[in-house]
């Protein structure tokens, strides 16, 4: 089994965890939702958390952001920037260079740099450049969900997200606790703030708004990192040694399970949703 697949690491998911876990995972780690069932999909639309499963700008930025944050303490700012933006060149190989992905990788690193080095003007004039060369190059593109979401998920980052990391990395003397309290902190401002312009589009798309949506994320915006981080290490160890990898799954099925639980509890509230 070859680790740079991504087939194969969805398929190791499979082994090591139920569904509809796997397929969450999947979608976590991927953007791959074939293998969520209807009725979490409904949960997650009502809810205002599908943007999980769907791999766009806003998610490489979370993805990017905790690496960010676990690099500047050690490293140091410029070296964990460049890092990070050599891993999204590294994930849109991985997971194959299609319109989508380079897309998501374009926004994402746009944010990364709005977010992180603070540079909200430049990363506007940048956003602005980035979305007219991709209907030059594609102008279908302009009517597609997908990029829609994504561009506009980014123009709120940049926008509204602002990043800690940076100013942590100025002191000295640096609490890990602090590092990973302000993480999450700001993982759940960059989800609010990528919202703005998404839930219009949603309410165009699905004509149904979510309510509780930012209930919904502050509950499980916390444990998305951190879960993302386990998967991506249950998929090596299990293409390893398989009977490791099932036991690290144990962890990401915690986790998992209090995702969906947390999404169906949510998505059922009074009033979660409304619709036309």
């Amino acid at each position: 089994m070859e680790l740079w697949d991504v087939e194969a690491c969805i398929h190791v998911l499979q082994e090591v965890l139920p569904e509809p876990h796997a397929g969450l995972l999947a979608g976590l780690l991927f953007g791959v939702k074939t293998s969520v069932p209807k009725e979490l999909y409904t949960a997650l639309v009502s809810s205002g958390t599908l943007h999980i499963i769907a791999l766009s700008g806003m998610n490489i930025s979370i993805i990017s952001r905790m690496v960010q944050g676990g690099l500047v303490p050690v490293v140091g700012q410029r070296v964990a920037s460049l890092g990070t933006l050599f891993l999204i060149v590294w994930f849109v190989w991985f997971v194959g260079p299609s319109p989508s992905i380079v897309r998501a990788a374009i926004m994402g690193g746009l944010s990364l740099m709005a977010t992180v080095l603070g540079r909200q003007y430049w990363a506007l004039y940048a956003w602005c450049l980035a979305v007219v060369g991709m209907l030059l190059f594609h102008p279908l593109w302009i009517g597609d969900i997908s990029f829609q979401l994504s561009v506009f998920a980014t123009l709120g980052i940049i926008l509204f997200g602002t990043s800690r990391v940076a100013s942590l990395s100025q002191h000295q003397s640096i609490q890990w606790k602090r590092v990973v309290m302000g993480m999450i902190r700001d993982n759940f401002h960059l989800t609010l703030a990528a919202q703005v312009f998404t839930i219009p589009i949603i309410f165009w798309y699905f004509h149904r708004i979510s309510l509780v949506s930012p209930i919904a994320n502050l509950l499980i915006g916390w444990v998305i990192s951190p879960l993302t981080g386990v998967g991506w290490i249950t998929v090596i160890a299990s293409v390893v040694w398989l009977p490791l990898g099932r036991m690290i799954a144990w962890i990401d099925w915690i986790g998992l399970e209090y995702l969906i639980q947390t999404i169906y509890f949510v998505s059922k509230l009074p009033f979660a949703s409304i619709g036309i």
